[in-house]
C-alpha cells in the first residue's frame, strides 16, 4: 500500500521551507510518499486526498499567521479532518513574546477540525541548525511512524 503526506508551508526568508524539505527528507526514509507545496499552490480540499498532513508556516507580528496563509486558514472551515494524521510545524523567533504563535494556531484548527495530531508541534528558532535538521528528519521519521505509514 502506497501512503502519501502532504507538507504544505509558507516561508518568507526560506526557514520554514527548509524545515518542511528536511521533515520530508525523514518521510521519505520512513518509507512513505511526501508531496511538499507552498501553500499558495494548495487548495483546501487537497488535504482530504493524504493520509498524513503536516502544515508548517512561521510566526508573524504578534504570534499570527503570516497573510499568505490567511485564506488557507480560513477556508479549512469548509472540510473535516476527522480520521486524518496530521501535525503543525514552523520557524519562529524566541525574541518574541508569542514564539511560534502560527504553529499553535495551525495545531489549534487541526483539532478544531478533529485531525489526529500525532505529534506535538515542531517549532525551530530561524535557520535550522544541524542539530535541529537531525531533528526534522527525526520528527519526519516519527510522523510516518505514529501514523503507521511506513513500509
Amino acid at each position: 500500500m502506497s501512503v502519501n503526506c502532504l507538507i504544505a508551508y509558507c516561508s518568507m526568508s526560506g526557514n520554514t521551507e527548509e524545515i518542511a524539505e528536511t521533515i520530508g527528507e525523514g518521510i521519505r526514509k520512513a518509507g512513505a510518499n511526501v508531496d511538499i507545496k507552498d501553500i499558495l499552490m494548495v487548495d483546501v480540499k487537497d488535504l482530504l486526498d493524504y493520509d498524513g498532513i503536516l502544515l508548517g508556516a512561521y510566526t508573524w507580528g504578534d504570534g499570527d499567521l503570516p497573510d499568505e496563509f490567511l485564506d488557507f486558514y480560513d477556508d479549512m472551515d469548509q472540510i473535516s479532518l476527522k480520521g486524518k494524521k496530521a501535525v503543525a510545524f514552523g520557524s519562529c523567533d524566541s525574541s518574541y513574546e508569542h514564539r511560534g504563535g502560527a504553529v499553535d494556531r495551525l495545531t489549534e484548527k487541526l483539532v478544531e477540525l478533529e485531525a489526529d495530531l500525532v505529534l506535538t508541534g515542531l517549532k525551530i528558532d530561524l535557520s535550522p541548525t544541524e542539530a535541529e535538521k537531525e531533528q526534522c528528519v527525526q520528527f519526519g521519521i516519527d510522523f510516518v511512524e505514529k501514523v503507521g505509514l511506513g513500509d
